[in-house]
């Protein structure tokens, strides 16, 4: 049935979660409700949330209110800030604004190298203690010995190595896929190398030290055909995908910043191969890369605008409209991807932390209702299922909308 306000609909909701077992996280559960699931609150391992430095593409508060409206309790957030958290002291400074502004869990990274420049590894041990693992996401860090020197001092912190991959000596000035979309309108090409060939570096490095490692928006077939060899072998590795790279490729592209993002839509053959990896368990995770910029520097086009569009409100719906509903990955897996990986790879505990969502409910994706201040998304105009109901973190309602719910005439 369904309730006739939103407060009954809230009590019912409450009900559902405080009674809920512990062991939901396992697999979807659902409710009593015939049209409401609950799923334990979902974990992002990947996005940019802008403070400090960068207030004006995205706040602390509005980026976790995004978050908390697509359903996750969760987030890791990116060292790609003013001052970079290569220091405690640095970190302290954001740590500071979570602690007052943030709407939910917010686990930052620290920085692998200082001022993100890999140069010089950042102080790791300081700030061990108070991060999700070190990263220098944006950057790929270009030498072998400092990506060793990072992997041994993080083996030893007993922390995760989150790498962004990218061997800039490849990237040839591109900003787009090197494909047919690339090649039939005159812009210049990111070659696929560039990112799966420091993959396969990285693997033989951490092969060879022993330290956990986790591949950060993995785009290409041949990164995950890479990272599959490597868990066969016993390396110690995990990596991830974004909801833009398993349902778009770069025949999908407009001449339009919102198509922009690092790394690219590639192709189709590369967009089938991220599916296939998400099915047999490849890829562990699923996470957004939600990296909000201005409008002024999302309307440049193409070749001018920054890198970077928004996901965080907008990835469930889409992930279970284009993959789940049309039967090409089961509803257990997508989860298992945004909620029970990360969780276990990150070693964060199954707490009482619950999302619902009215599966059935269609809408229309548009941006100028997002929480975030991000407004850049591929997927705008899109009808998908899904809606967010509520999102939950030990009883408290941290996100709740029942604007579309009436009563059964």
């Amino acid at each position: 049935m369904f309730f006739q306000n939103d407060q009954m609909m809230r009590e019912n909701l409450i009900h559902s979660l405080s009674t809920a077992s512990a062991s939901i996280p396992v697999s979807p559960f659902l409710s009593s409700f015939s049209k409401y699931v609950v799923f334990p609150g979902f974990i992002d391992v990947h996005v940019h949330l802008r403070e400090p430095g960068y207030f004006y593409k995205e706040r602390m508060e509005t980026g976790t209110a995004a978050a908390a409206a697509g359903g996750y309790t969760g987030v890791m957030s990116m060292p790609n800030l003013d001052p970079v958290p290569d220091s405690l002291a640095h970190l302290n400074v954001q740590r500071e604004i979570i602690a007052k502004k943030a709407v939910i869990a917010v686990h930052p990274y620290g920085s692998i190298t200082k001022g993100q420049k890999g140069e010089q590894l950042s102080d790791m041990a300081d700030m061990a203690p108070y991060v999700a693992g070190f990263s220098d996401d944006g950057r790929g860090v270009q030498s072998d010995e400092m990506m060793r020197a990072a992997m041994t001092e993080a083996k030893r912190l007993g922390k995760i190595i989150v790498a962004h991959c990218e061997d800039n000596s490849l990237l040839f000035g591109g900003y787009i896929h090197d494909g047919a979309y690339a090649k039939a309108h005159g812009h210049r090409g990111i070659s696929s190398a560039s990112e799966y060939k420091q993959i396969a570096r990285d693997l033989a490095l951490c092969k060879e030290i022993g330290c956990a490692y986790h591949v950060c928006h993995i785009s290409t077939k041949e990164s995950v055909d890479i990272i599959r060899r490597a868990k066969a072998e016993g390396v110690n590795v995990t990596c991830e995908t974004a909801p833009h790279y398993l349902i778009l490729d770069d025949t999908c592209l407009e001449e339009d910043g919102r198509f922009k993002m690092n790394p690219p839509l590639r192709s189709p053959e590369d967009r089938e191969a991220l599916v296939c990896g998400l099915i047999d368990g490849t890829i562990d995770m699923i996470a957004t890369d939600h990296a909000p910029h201005s409008a002024e520097e999302k309307g440049r086009g193409l070749e001018k605008s920054l890198m970077g569009i928004v996901g965080i409100e907008t990835a469930f719906a889409c992930l279970y409209t284009y993959l789940v509903k049309p039967g090409r990955v089961p509803l257990e897996r997508v989860i298992d991807a945004l909620a029970v990986r990360p969780r276990e790879r990150f070693s964060l505990p199954f707490n009482n932390e619950y999302t619902v969502f009215d599966l059935e409910s269609e809408y229309e994706i548009d941006p100028d209702t997002f929480l975030s201040l991000g407004r850049a998304t591929p997927f705008k105009g899109h009808r998908v299922f899904g809606k967010c109901l509520l999102t939950a973190i030990d009883g408290r309602i941290v996100y709740h909308n029942f604007d579309h719910i009436t009563e059964d005439k």
